[in-house]
Order: C-alpha cells, then structure tokens, then sequence
C-alpha cells in the first residue's frame, strides 16, 4: 500500500477533519482516506445528479393560450368553489 503525506493544510480544515474523525470514531489517517473514497465514489453521479435549481426549471414552464389575462383570471376564479375573498376581487 502507499503513504500519503499531506504538507500546508490550513489549521482550521485540520481542525474540522479532526473532529469528524473524533465524532466517527476515526483516526484522523482514515477520515481523510474515508473521505476521498466518498469524494470519489460520488463524482460520477454529482454530474447526472440535478441541482435543486435546475429541478424546479425543469419543472416550470410555458404554455400558449390565446386568451387575455381577465378571461384566465376569470377561469380561475370560477374554479375555486371555497375563497369567498376572491368574489370581491383584488
């Protein structure tokens, strides 16, 4: 097996891997190993995997429909049979 050194880590993301490692029961050796086999198992799913941002896009859309806004605000007003507020209008 190789060794890995790791030179001019910064003392806080030191800091951070170490207690991770306290809290997973881990030297801080194998936290580190852990998490760049989780790093590189999940590299060839975070591309196909959607951000919730383009999840919602992909959600979203357009439609055409020639009517002007008062007839669909109309059609949705007539479809709502418990709003007595909306009867009053805006």
């Amino acid at each position: 097996m190789a060794n890995l050194q790791i030179k001019g880590i910064q003392d806080d993301l030191y800091k951070k891997i170490k207690e991770m490692a306290a809290s997973e029961n881990r030297s801080i050796g194998q936290q580190v190993l852990y998490l760049i086999k989780q790093y590189l198992a999940n590299k060839g799913t975070s591309r196909t995997k959607k951000s919730p941002a383009q999840v919602l896009l992909d959600l979203s859309g357009s439609w055409e429909d020639n009517r002007d806004a008062d007839e669909i605000v109309s059609d949705i007003k007539r479809g709502r049979k418990n709003s007595s507020k909306l009867k009053k209008g805006f």
